[in-house]
């Protein structure tokens, strides 16, 4: 592992990096469908798992890809997929089988423009709802968003640590342009990146669902006597679905564990929130321009701020509602039709004035130009 992952400064793209943090992290089995823009992650896979004892295959399709890797995450293995919107959402209702079986996983969309086919190869940011709410029913998902090449190997990383952590899929929403850019990342050495790892059961255990926490996770093969049924279930896996008790306490301990560890899920970048006029909330490629922007601004005199979130789900409401309290206004750039911005004018709730720059289409991205504009306006 070590040979095959040296520390250093490396010349990488986004979606390479990718793939190198995903071996970092452990990731051992791998199945996808190729699809623009994200195709590079499993080209790069396919070439490194071979080598750390990994498997990686090519699937027929992205539901059979899904399904794959949560068997895959049964049998004991990190497992991971990578898609793109369309992918991503045939792959929803397996998503959501990963979700009531508490299965830890990781899920890469690297976005382009949509709906349906689409502009294969341009950069969109429109998949920020059906990140949070593709797949039907309650339940809380772990949503990051990386802003560079050096975050797309970071965030990989902490994608599978809070997958093991918290038994569950995580997504990892990516937009064409850091997907496709190229830049410099250093890799740490390998003995200083922290790794996660599933709880195991011990001998004589039987429950492995649904605990106030986080319940242990056996692997097939060990010994332990489990079913793993999307169904309502108890705390055993026997599938339970005539009691509207089970299901509520199912569901609330899916929801719970994440909610109650927000402070250790939710990543933010804050910068000069305490005492500025206008703050801007930020993801993504389009964060970039932001920080053009804002030093623009101060130089004509106006004290801004931002909040870029690399966590969009769970949605820091608190923090957006904490900023909404001290600043005029909050200006949120994205690169669709307005997702972002509800979210943010509903934890705002008419504490600020809340406006938006969007551009949708050709891979255009928000200029900081734009957003000064706005700023200024």
């Amino acid at each position: 592992m070590a040979s095959l992952l040296g520390s250093g400064v490396y010349f990488w793209q986004g979606n390479e990096a990718c793939a190198y943090g995903a071996i970092a992290a452990g990731c051992r089995f791998f199945a996808a469908y190729p699809i623009t823009p994200s195709s590079e992650i499993a080209e790069r896979l396919a070439r490194l798992l071979p080598l750390v004892d990994g498997i990686f295959i090519q699937m027929e399709d992205e539901l059979a890809s899904i399904n794959a890797v949560i068997g895959a995450s049964w049998a004991g293995a990190k497992a991971m997929t990578a898609t793109s919107g369309p992918g991503f959402s045939l792959m929803q209702e397996s998503i959501g089988y990963a979700f009531m079986t508490e299965t830890p996983c990781v899920i890469v969309n690297v976005q382009r423009v949509g709906p349906s086919t689409g502009q294969a190869t341009k950069a969109a940011q429109g998949d920020v709802m059906q990140a949070r709410w593709g797949t039907h029913g309650d339940y809380v998902p772990i949503v990051l968003s990386p802003n560079s090449v050096q975050e797309m190997f970071q965030l990989t990383v902490r994608a599978f640590n809070l997958a093991e952590k918290y038994r569950t899929p995580v997504i990892l929403l990516v937009d064409e342009i850091v997907g496709h850019m190229r830049e410099k990342i250093e890799v740490p050495p390998i003995k200083e990146i922290c790794i996660v790892n599933r709880k195991k059961p011990k001998k004589g255990d039987r429950s492995f669902f649904a605990w106030a926490e986080v319940a242990p996770m056996p692997t097939l093969g060990e010994g332990f006597n489990v079913s793993v049924t999307g169904s309502t279930h108890d705390e055993y896996g026997v599938r339970f679905t005539a009691d509207p008790e089970v299901h509520r306490r199912l569901i609330s301990n899916l929801v719970d564990k994440i909610e109650k560890h927000r402070n250790d899920i939710v990543e933010l970048e804050a910068w000069n929130t305490d005492d500025c006029s206008t703050a801007i909330i930020c993801f993504g490629c389009t964060s970039r321009a932001v920080y053009e922007a804002v030093e623009e601004a101060r130089r004509k005199g106006v004290n801004v701020g931002y909040v870029r979130l690399k966590t969009l789900w769970p949605f820091p409401a608190e923090t957006i509602r904490r900023l909404a309290q001290r600043v005029e206004k909050i200006v949120v750039p994205e690169m669709n039709l307005r997702q972002l911005f509800y979210e943010v004018e509903r934890a705002a709730y008419g504490m600020a004035e809340v406006t938006a720059v969007n551009k949708i289409g050709g891979g255009q991205i928000i200029t900081p130009e734009e957003i000064l504009e706005e700023i200024l306006s």
